[in-house]
């Protein structure tokens, strides 16, 4: 644990210092303040629009965060020849690992939960009280950091794997298909062969299903999430960042360096 947490340290700080991630952090606070002025005008719905957008903007920039970073962990060390030398240290690859999806998830977790304060902020602003019914908000909050949780664990996975073009390729498309899992369940049977139908739905529970994490409608809304969805989708991220990570950790250990 000693040399993953001095990794997850490391990794954490050359983030805070990259200056793309104030670019688009500042983004996404700027949204949220879009977010007002179209509230503004927007009678009756100032709340949905300002939920809506300004959730919008924390999971967009998270996700541009959460690729392209991601993405460079292993490569970016690669380049600069500093992995060589870590790994000359008593440092299993394993633990190196680990601790670069650590310290990339502390990154988007301090990031997410500052673009969080800024949201609550703009709603106080708007309703001048915050009630229960605003819970639902962090829900959604939380949901977007697990999701970003299992997109760092893909992005590292296939940086571990591949360059980081085709990594960013590889992630974003994963992730694009998770957001259509329910589609590939429904799909009419019937107009495909015994075979395909078979291959979609094996498919459907092979990918991550980034759709269950999508609450920002009830959200916006005030609708309660229920608490069974959240100890379900904390499971289903933590089990699916596990085994992406025991992937990228074997395929680490066989990727040669030289």
């Amino acid at each position: 644990m000693k040399h993953i947490a001095a990794v997850a340290l490391n990794t954490f700080r050359e983030a805070v210092r990259d200056r793309v991630l104030y670019n688009l952090v500042f983004f996404a606070l700027l949204m949220i303040a879009a977010a007002i002025l179209v509230g503004q005008i927007s009678i009756g719905i100032e709340e949905i629009v300002i939920v809506s957008l300004g959730l919008s903007a924390i999971s967009f920039v998270g996700l541009l965060i959460a690729i392209f970073i991601g993405v460079g962990l292993v490569s970016k060390e690669m380049d600069k020849r500093t992995l060589y030398a870590l790994l000359a240290k008593p440092v299993r690859r394993w633990e190196f690992v680990v601790g670069k999806f650590a310290g990339l998830v502390l990154t988007l977790t301090v990031n997410t939960a500052a673009m969080a304060v800024a949201l609550f902020l703009a709603l106080l602003y708007v309703k001048h009280a915050l009630d229960r019914s605003d819970t639902a908000v962090l829900v959604a909050v939380y949901f977007i950091a697990l999701k970003l949780a299992l997109v760092v664990a893909l992005a590292l996975l296939f940086s571990c794997a591949t360059t980081p073009l085709l990594s960013i390729l590889y992630t974003a498309g994963l992730y694009i298909a998770g957001q259509f899992i329910q589609q590939m369940r429904t799909l009419r049977t019937d107009l495909m062969s015994p075979g395909l139908a078979a291959f979609m739905r094996w498919l459907s529970y092979v990918l991550p299903n980034f759709d269950n994490f999508d609450v920002v409608g009830a959200a916006a809304h005030g609708r309660a999430v229920p608490a069974a969805l959240i100890w379900q989708n904390t499971a289903y991220a933590a089990l699916y960042c596990a085994i992406v990570l025991l992937a990228a950790a074997a395929v680490f250990s066989r990727r040669n360096l030289k």
